[in-house]
């Protein structure tokens, strides 16, 4: 392989490929917007964590010092991310007549199983938000004499009070300040609350003394905070959904922005992070799949119909992050597929050297160069994962040569292969009522009766794995007998 190239990523703010040129030579610092953690993550939540994990592996893979920040939102993020509504955590401590510090803890460790399903690499340091009240404090007091302004409901920022605000939403053109609600005696529409006073007669669960009276911080001042206090501004990058790009970062930027006495975002590192970058939606077309109707499409549920979370992962590298991904179940299982082609693959080439090489080898030159090329074009994933499927099968290579070349790819698209195996990828659904033993036993039994011209009973023995749970793959290219149904 040739040397390394630079990394070209896509800024939102500028809306340009750029290359990637860190504050700190040698080091990469990002930032990654978490979950809010009032319910259990959507699996559309999540491709944001394996886009972010997947540009962290290729940081160092490029050979900088990582230091990967996610924070946790446990107080303050509204039920309308336009800066409207009621506290999700509130909300939910409200409906279940729970203690609101029960539930952060609980879907913060949903959260966190979900992440080492997706074999999704743990940052630097979780920040959690209300760990970080004093410094919110402090940062709002630093900013509000020349950039906030006081209501009876609380501060807010006045967004004509720093330069180009909306840029990256591109605002004015997207409509990008559309959704955000009138409140009373704001200046401007797009202005937003800072610091929320509790309303007169009511108590919060979480709550806290201010200069502008008792009450929470604003979402959206989180986050500035502590990107700030962890990695220190300008950082290198800061990554998020699409629709954070419309009002939830613009407003960060505004409030960096105002912290750094910064000027106009013609420079990006004045908006805190030198790039923005966005993974686009996951659409899940049916509707069928939401929060609302109470079986929505959390990590879970995959698995207890029988799929494998890395399956998930692979779905999402097979799209550009960029681009929509759209959710099937049959896309998902020939994600699966594949996982099991590469699974199966390795495992034989794992009975031929017990070990990878220290290197490569020059046979795997040219298709390194063209893994390397694709993910320093923007994570050009898709790329990438055809260059793995040429790796696997190439011919008359060392076996061990080969494996390390494997594993190299395999560090940056992050599925474990050299130690993933093929019964680990085969799950049984939550609701099958037959173990592995007995499916091979009626398998061994309906195969004799195939072969002796038995149809009927063999018909009646698929239909008897398919009452119990699983489904019987005549012909199964890869040689599995039986899926979950």
């Amino acid at each position: 392989m040739t040397d390394p190239r630079p990394l070209v990523l896509f800024n939102s703010l500028t809306r340009q490929s750029e290359p990637f040129q860190p504050v700190h030579p040698g080091e990469a610092r990002v930032y990654s917007c978490g979950p809010t953690v009032y319910n259990y993550p959507h699996i559309g939540n999540m491709r944001a964590y394996v886009f972010a994990d997947v540009l962290g592996r290729t940081l160092t893979y490029k050979g900088y010092k990582l230091t990967h920040v996610i924070n946790i939102t446990d107080v303050g993020h509204l039920t309308d991310d336009a800066d409207d509504g009621e506290d999700k955590m509130e909300k939910a401590a409200a409906q279940g007549a729970q203690s609101i510090w029960d539930i952060a803890r609980h879907y913060t460790q949903a959260y966190w199983a979900d992440i080492a399903a997706l074999n999704i690499r743990q940052p630097a340091q979780w920040s959690i938000a209300t760990d970080y009240i004093p410094q919110m404090i402090a940062f709002a007091e630093k900013i509000a004499d020349k950039h906030c302004y006081e209501l009876p409901t609380g501060l807010y920022f006045d967004v004509g009070s720093v330069a180009d605000y909306g840029r990256l939403a591109r605002a004015t053109t997207e409509e990008g300040e559309g959704r955000i609600e009138d409140v009373e005696g704001k200046r401007h529409k797009a202005d937003f609350a800072i610091w929320r006073k509790t309303p007169p007669g009511e108590k919060r669960q979480m709550e806290w003394d201010s200069p502008w009276g008792r009450g929470a911080p604003g979402w959206h001042l989180e986050c500035s905070v502590m990107s700030g206090a962890l990695l220190g501004f300008p950082f290198d990058i800061h990554t998020g959904g699409i629709d954070h790009r419309e009002i939830h970062h613009p407003n960060e930027i505004a409030q960096n922005q105002a912290f750094r006495c910064a000027g106009s975002l013609t420079d990006p590192a004045n908006s805190g992070a030198r790039m923005w970058l966005h993974n686009n939606f996951l659409v899940e077309r049916s509707g069928k799949m939401s929060k609302s109707s109470g079986e929505f499409l959390r990590l879970q549920l995959l698995i207890d119909r029988g799929y494998h979370p890395l399956a998930y992962r692979m779905m999402c590298l097979q799209a550009h992050y960029r681009s929509e991904l759209e959710f099937s179940w049959e896309g998902l299982g020939a994600a699966l597929t594949r996982l099991k082609r590469l699974v199966m693959a390795v495992g034989q080439l794992k009975e031929r050297a017990a070990e990878p090489a220290a290197a490569p080898g020059p046979k795997f030159a040219d298709a390194l160069d063209r893994f390397d090329a694709a993910m320093s074009e923007d994570l050009n994933t898709p790329v990438a994962l055809t260059v793995l499927d040429e790796i696997v099968g190439m011919k008359k290579v060392d076996p061990a040569e080969k494996l390390a070349a494997i594993a190299l790819v395999d560090s940056v698209l992050g599925f474990d292969l050299l130690t993933l195996d093929r019964a680990a990828l085969r799950l049984r659904p939550r609701t099958a009522t037959i173990d592995e033993a007995a499916i091979a036993e009626v398998l061994d039994a309906r195969r004799a009766a195939r072969a002796d011209k038995d149809f009927a009973r063999s018909d009646a023995l698929r239909d008897e794995l398919a009452a119990a749970g699983v489904d019987v793959m005549d012909g199964d290219p890869l040689g599995w007998d039986w899926k979950p149904a």
